[in-house]
């Protein structure tokens, strides 16, 4: 459980936000004071801070410098009024993670939360690389064959340097982890990392989020804001899926390679910012250079360094130890002992292709763990778990049908209740919100948008359907706004 303290002189904010908080299932502090904010980092850091720039003594700003003195990796997010918004714009310069304006949007918070939260766990826990199942963390490159021992040395080669990296694989095969695992064997590990989708983000809003704006750039652009990458000066910012980035933006990484600088929208001067560039992609680039769709000088600016991942197909003697990884993990997710595995399910990993990869193999083995009921994982359940997470995913879209309607039609035909139209549409939900969360690693903001769900209504449904991904939450208060 992730815990937030919340540093604001309003009483009554404090109590609004806690009560909205603890039902979102954080563990929540709170302080009146930047004084008494400060004693409670020193005595226990929390996961997160939420911080007023308008405090009594001793101010935001300070108290900001203060926090970061004390643990540079800890997230921050500035709440302020339109009266201190260029303070917040300094404190963010300084390595806050964002700020809001009061009155601020009850869904637009959580979503900067989450965000901020997955920020700094990204920056503090460590990746470990080539280490055993029984004592790797939650977060660890997993393999010792040959392909992955020169994936292991050239992190180590390419991680003291400034040198821009490009990581590129399939889909699955881990080029977050790798990026983690450079940037924290790197002489910026102390300073920000921040991520940047190039897929998640819609292509009309990414260039403000990378580049920021000035007021006035567009319409609704009532206040300047700092984009992700100055907010990440002097630190890393990882592109993930640089192959899908529009030409537009392009171009604009590009000056920021060559130039160190960038300009934010609606701006007319140049920035400067030391930043290091970490790049991964799925696609093909050389393919995409051919058909016009990545600039040629921009992909020679990116390979300065490239690291090829290899999918799992291509290191099948590594798949024991990711095998006994994964259900070491998943048994300790779901509070049951590890079961174990027969040889026989083993060879049956190891005869398959795994065209999703690492991630893959272990959504498979959760999904095992699950069908088998506490005996050892057989083939059986490992067939079983595949069918089930992959119906059939190169089929066309009659064949999807058909099988959904075979599923319609033994319910129909059954000994059905008298609610069968609401039984059945709650099981296809619970199918769909499950998929969901398992897609976006339980970030609900981010199931929510794949879904096409506001963030409360997919709460109440996590709740209704008792879904074992994400912990029950009442709801959200009634009021939209906090002061």
């Amino acid at each position: 459980m992730s815990t937030i303290l919340i540093i604001d002189d309003d009483d009554q904010l404090r109590v609004s936000f806690q009560k909205l908080l603890k039902e979102e299932d954080y563990s929540v502090d709170s302080a009146p004071s930047g004084e008494v904010g400060l004693n409670l980092v020193r005595s226990k850091i929390p996961d997160l801070v939420i911080l007023d720039m308008r405090l009594p003594g001793m101010n935001g700003l300070e108290t900001f410098r203060r926090i970061n003195a004390i643990e540079p990796k800890l997230p921050v997010i500035i709440m302020t009024a339109f009266g201190t918004t260029e303070t917040a714009i300094q404190a963010t310069k300084m390595g806050a993670f964002d700020y809001i304006l009061k009155p601020f949007d009850i869904p637009e918070m959580l979503g900067i939360i989450e965000q901020a939260l997955e920020a700094g766990r990204f920056m503090r826990s460590p990746v470990d690389m080539n280490a055993t199942p029984d004592n790797a963390s939650r977060e660890a490159i997993i393999g010792r064959s040959k392909p992955m021992q020169d994936v292991y040395k050239a992190i180590g080669r390419v991680s003291p340097t400034d040198a821009t990296a490009l990581i590129r694989g399939e889909s699955g095969t881990g080029k977050e982890l790798v990026a983690r695992a450079i940037y924290q064997h790197s002489l910026r590990a102390d300073k920000p990392f921040l991520v940047i989708n190039c897929v998640a983000i819609p292509e009309n809003l990414l260039e403000s989020e990378l580049f920021g704006y000035e007021k006035g750039a567009f319409t609704g652009a009532s206040h300047r804001r700092v984009g992700k990458i100055e907010q990440a000066n002097s630190g890393t910012v990882f592109l993930d899926e640089i192959g899908d980035m529009p030409s537009s933006i392009q171009a604009k990484i590009l000056r920021l390679l060559q130039e160190k600088s960038i300009e934010r929208l609606g701006g007319r001067g140049t920035i400067p910012v030391d930043v290091r560039i970490i790049a991964a992609t799925n696609r093909n680039l050389e393919e995409a250079l051919s058909e016009g769709r990545f600039r040629e000088d921009l992909y020679y600016r990116l390979k300065v360094v490239t690291i090829w991942l290899p999918p799992l197909r291509e290191r099948l003697g590594d798949i024991p130890l990711l095998t006994k990884y994964f259900l070491v993990r998943s048994a300790a997710d779901f509070g049951m002992d590890n079961p174990g595995i027969t040889e026989e399910a083993i060879s049956a990993l190891s005869g398959y292709s795994w065209p999703g990869n690492v991630r893959e193999i272990g959504n498979t083995l959760q999904k095992a763990l699950i069908f088998n009921r506490g005996a050892p994982v057989r083939p059986e359940d490992i067939a079983q778990a595949i069918s089930g997470m992959d119906v059939d995913a190169g089929a066309d879209s009659e064949t999807t049908e058909k099988a959904v309607s075979k599923w319609v039609h033994a319910a129909l035909t059954s000994k059905a209740t008298a609610n069968l139209f609401d039984s059945c549409m709650d099981r296809f939900a619970t199918i769909l919100i499950s998929e969901a969360l398992n897609l976006t690693g339980g970030n609900r903001s981010r199931a929510a948008k794949l879904l096409g769900l506001s963030r409360p209504t997919l709460h109440s449904k996590i709740d209704k359907f008792s879904l074992k991904f994400e912990t029950s939450v009442t709801g959200l208060p009634p009021k939209k706004e906090m002061q």
